[in-house]
C-alpha cells in the first residue's frame, strides 16, 4: 500500500483553521509563492521554531543562516520564514500543501515517510543540482549521505546535521543515588530508576503529550524484544505477537518512574523538566542539547549521555532535512538558500555551538563544542547500526500515528493486549489488503 499524502484528506474548513493558525506568516508564504517583487526573487521557508524568540541554540543557528543569506543576496533573492511550533508543523504544512501553497522549500524528516511528498509531487527532484560544482562532495560519505533522502535513485532533501537518540542524566542526582556505572541492560536500567526514586528524585521526564516522544522509547523497546518492523509490514508478523506484548509491557513497567505530570506534558515541558532539575533523566534526541544548553548553560557541566540499554549496540537517528517545492518559481534561490545550511559556517556551528553531528567534511573545534556532542559522538561511533522512528519507518504514515496513539493508550492504562490489537486491526484494513 503507497504512503498518502495526509494533506488529501484535510476538509475545506480544516485547511482554513489551518491557515487561519499559521496568522500573518501563512499569508506571507501564500503571496511569496506567487512570484518575485521587483527583480528580487522571493522565497518561503517553513520551520518549527519562532526564530526570533526561541533559545534553542540550533534554530539560532538557522537564524544566522537566514540572516547570512539576506544580506549575501541583497536585491536579488530574499527568504521569508514561516513559523510555527513542533507538534503543529506537519498539519499545518500540509494545510498549505492542500490549499495549494506549498512553501518554496521546507523542513522534513528523513526516511521511509519523506515519500508522502515525493509520491505526489510535492517534492522536487533535487539530484542534478546535488551533484553539480562539487556540492555532493563536501558531504561526508558523498552520496550515502543522502541515502534516506533517495527515493529510486532521486535525491528529494538535503541533510543539515545528524542526531542520535540517547539517554541524557544529571551525573550530581546519579553521583547522590549510588549509581556509579551506567546500565547496559533492561534490569541495570530500572534498578538505576529505583535508586533516584529511593533518594528523592524523579527518576525520568518524558511526554505523553507529544506521542513521538512516548513512543521513541517504546521504539527502543521494540528493538530490544527483536521486532521486525519490515516482517510486520509484510504481514509475515504481527503486532500482538509475544516480543511485541513484552516490550508493551515494558514500557508500562518504566512508566512508574515517569513525572505524575507526563501523560500532559509537551516534549518542551518534559525537556525542561531535565535541564531544571525536575528529574533525573531524558530519552531524547541530541538535537535536544541545544535546546538544553540554550535555556540553562550552567546545567552541561553536569548533564552526561549514555547509550539506551538493551538494543545491543543499535540506536535510533535521524537528521533535519531541507525539501523543495515542486511547483517553486524559483529553484535557484532555494538551492542558493540551501547551500547556506551546508556551508562550513553553518556546519562548524552545528558542531561547536548546537552539539549536532555536522553533515559535511567541515573541521571544527571539538574543545569548544558542548560536552555533551562528544557523548553522543562516542555512543554513535559505537553503534553497530542504526534506525529510525517507528512512526516514520512503518508501513505508511497513518500506520505511525496507529502505532503512536497505542503506546499513549497503554500508557494511560488501556490493556497492553487490546492496545496491541488496535494498531493489529489497522493492519488488517489498511495495510495488509
Amino acid at each position: 500500500m503507497k504512503k498518502r499524502l495526509l494533506a488529501v484528506v484535510l476538509s475545506v474548513a480544516m485547511v482554513a483553521s489551518m491557515l487561519v493558525g499559521c496568522g500573518g506568516s501563512a499569508e506571507t508564504a501564500g503571496g511569496a509563492a506567487g512570484g518575485a517583487s521587483g527583480e528580487v526573487q522571493e522565497i518561503t521557508w517553513m520551520f518549527w521554531d519562532d526564530l526570533n524568540a526561541t533559545e534553542d541554540l540550533i534554530s539560532k543557528g538557522y537564524k544566522d543562516v537566514v540572516d547570512r543569506f539576506n544580506k549575501d543576496y541583497e536585491g536579488k533573492y530574499h527568504v521569508t520564514v514561516v513559523t510555527t511550533n513542533l507538534e503543529e508543523y506537519y498539519p499545518k504544512l500540509n494545510a498549505l500543501v492542500a490549499a495549494g501553497e506549498t512553501p518554496d522549500c521546507f523542513i522534513v524528516s528523513p526516511g521511509p515517510n519523506l515519500d508522502v511528498y515525493v509520491d505526489p509531487g510535492v517534492a522536487a527532484d533535487l539530484t542534478s543540482y546535488i551533484k553539480a560544482d562539487g556540492w555532493i562532495d563536501t558531504f561526508n560519505g558523498g552520496e550515502g549521505a543522502f541515502s534516506q533522502q533517495t527515493y529510486d535513485g532521486k535525491i528529494y532533501a538535503v541533510p543539515l546535521n545528524i542526531a542520535a537518540a540517547c539517554v541524557f542524566y544529571n551525573t550530581e542526582m546519579f553521583e547522590t543515588a549510588g549509581i556509579t556505572e551506567m546500565p547496559t541492560d533492561w534490569n541495570g536500567f530500572l534498578g538505576a530508576c529505583q535508586k533516584l526514586q529511593d533518594a528523592g528524585y524523579t527518576p525520568l521526564t518524558i511526554s505523553a503529550g507529544t506521542a513521538w516522544c512516548l513512543s521513541m522509547l517504546a521504539g527502543y523497546l521494540c528493538d530490544s524484544e527483536g521486532v521486525d518492523t519490515a516482517a510486520i509490514d509484510a504481514g509475515t508478523a504481527h503486532w500482538t505477537d509475544a516480543n511485541v506484548v513484552n516490550a508493551a509491557n515494558k514500557l508500562v513497567e518504566v512508566s512508574q518512574f515517569f513525572q505524575p505530570t507526563a501523560a500532559g506534558d509537551t516534549n518542551d515541558v518534559a525537556t525542561a523538566n531535565f535541564y531544571n532539575e525536575e528529574a533525573a533523566m531524558l530519552i531524547q534526541g541530541s538535537w535536544a542539547i541545544g535546546q538544553i544548553n540554550g535555556a540553562n548553560p550552567a546545567f552541561e557541566d553536569k548533564c552526561g549521555v549514555f547509550a539506551f540499554p538493551g538494543t545491543d549496540g543499535r540506536v535510533i537517528a535521524k537528521s533535519d532535512s531541507i525539501a523543495m517545492s515542486a511547483k517553486t518559481e524559483h529553484p535557484e534561490a532555494v538551492i542558493a538558500f540551501m547551500k547556506y545550511f551546508t556551508d562550513d559556517t553553518a556546519q562548524k556551528y552545528t558542531a561547536e555551538v548546537g552539539g549536532k553531528i555536522p553533515v559535511t567534511k567541515v573541521e571544527y573545534d571539538a574543545s569548544v563544542a558542548p560536552a555533551q556532542l562528544a557523548y553522543v559522538m562516542d555512543v554513535f561511533g559505537n553503534a553497530k547500526s542504526t534506525f529510525g522512528f517507528y512512526n516514520e519507518s512503518l508501513a505508511t504514515t497513518e500506520a505511525g500515528a496507529a502505532f503512536d496513539d497505542a503506546m499513549v493508550s497503554i500508557y494511560l492504562g488501556t490493556p497492553v493486549e487490546e492496545g496491541l490489537q488496535a494498531v493489529e486491526d489497522f493492519y488488517v484494513n489498511n495495510v495488509w489488503k
